[in-house]
């Protein structure tokens, strides 16, 4: 069996001997990359490359499976024109916190009605996303979709041992920098705190995007450079969580959350917002704390009684994602659906 991958896991491919091809926007080299028969082209896109290469070359694929391509467009047509294959859309897309215009709903309708045929699978990476699946492109597709959680390389992370401090603890946040992970509203929350409590507060925060100029000139202006230390980007986080007692995900927008699970994973609960599949992972008062989404009153108000001991989380938060989200079991679910 050959199969097409567009994203995915090595490890449990080559324990089957299953032969794989790898498309890619970039030619990868960092890990076990070099490891793969990646086939890029950094001036076409993902799609545009794939289509071209079995428009031009014989190729056994009996599966393609995609992650990250926007579901339901002409591409799923020309894959089943040209092969064969079963056809497996992995969807990790979040969607708007206030949903898509009208415009922008009546043309998912459509695609889904003309395109929508030409995928024999979709699997939606938390229950959350194979709800907007349905709800994008018609819930005609329910009998072609099924949730296979996104998982964590649990034995990569280490797990927080000590007891977690009670008052003036110390927070992370691990995000991409971009306006819709909400760190903007973190901080002006911060701001609304007493300045007494401020003193001490440490909040570091593990990530790099676009808007990172724009976080830290938030944090000039409400003089909390002592309290927000920006760290960039790590490769070591699964070693980085033990460190701290809680971390802050004030996102706008999710699918499913991978620094969530690694948070878990390692001990430490999480403080978020109840969108995408967030509200499957973390459960208030038990393995974290979830305040609406975009209000930074609440969230002030939330900290100070976390900072002050008021609130505390005492569980031992890996647990849950052993049993339920390690990327052993994602990888499983994954072959059962091939195997069907």
């Amino acid at each position: 069996m050959a199969w097409i991958i567009f994203s995915g896991r090595l490890i449990r491919c080559v324990k089957n001997k299953i032969k794989v091809d790898w498309f890619f926007p970039n030619q990868a080299t960092h890990g076990k990359y070099s490891e793969l028969n990646i086939i890029a082209d950094k001036t076409k896109t993902v799609e545009t490359n794939f289509s071209n290469y079995i428009s031009n070359n014989t190729t056994n694929y009996t599966h393609v499976i995609t992650h990250f391509v926007e579901l339901c467009t002409s591409f799923f047509a020309t894959i089943k024109k040209e092969l064969s294959a079963t056809v497996i859309a992995v969807d990790h897309n979040p969607r708007p916190l206030d949903g898509y215009p009208i415009k922008k709903k009546v043309i998912k309708r459509i695609k889904g009605m003309l395109y929508g045929k030409h995928i024999d699978q979709f699997i939606g990476v938390s229950e959350y996303t194979s709800d907007a699946i349905l709800n994008d492109f018609g819930s005609f597709l329910k009998p072609k979709i099924k949730t296979v959680y996104n998982g964590v390389l649990i034995d990569d992370i280490v797990s927080k041992t000590d007891t977690r401090t009670k008052r003036n603890p110390k927070f992370l946040v691990v995000s991409h920098l971009r306006f819709s992970k909400g760190i903007q509203d973190l901080i002006q929350a911060v701001s609304a705190l007493p300045a007494i409590l401020k003193d001490n507060l440490c909040i570091d925060i593990f990530g790099d995007g676009p808007y990172k100029k724009a976080l830290h000139d938030l944090v000039i202006f409400y003089n909390l450079e002592h309290v927000f230390s920006f760290k960039g980007s790590s490769a070591t986080l699964g070693t980085i969580y033990q460190h701290y007692d809680y971390m802050i995900q004030p996102t706008h927008m999710e699918c499913f959350s991978l620094s969530i699970l690694e948070s878990l994973a390692a001990n430490i609960p999480v403080i978020t917002t109840p969108v995408g599949g967030n509200e499957e992972v973390v459960i208030h008062n038990k393995n974290g704390f979830i305040f609406k989404t975009k209000d930074a009153n609440t969230l002030a108000k939330l900290l100070q009684a976390i900072i002050l001991g008021e609130k505390y989380i005492s569980e031992n938060t890996r647990g849950l994602i052993e049993s339920k989200f390690s990327i052993d079991k994602m990888v499983q679910h994954h072959f059962n659906e091939l195997k069907q």
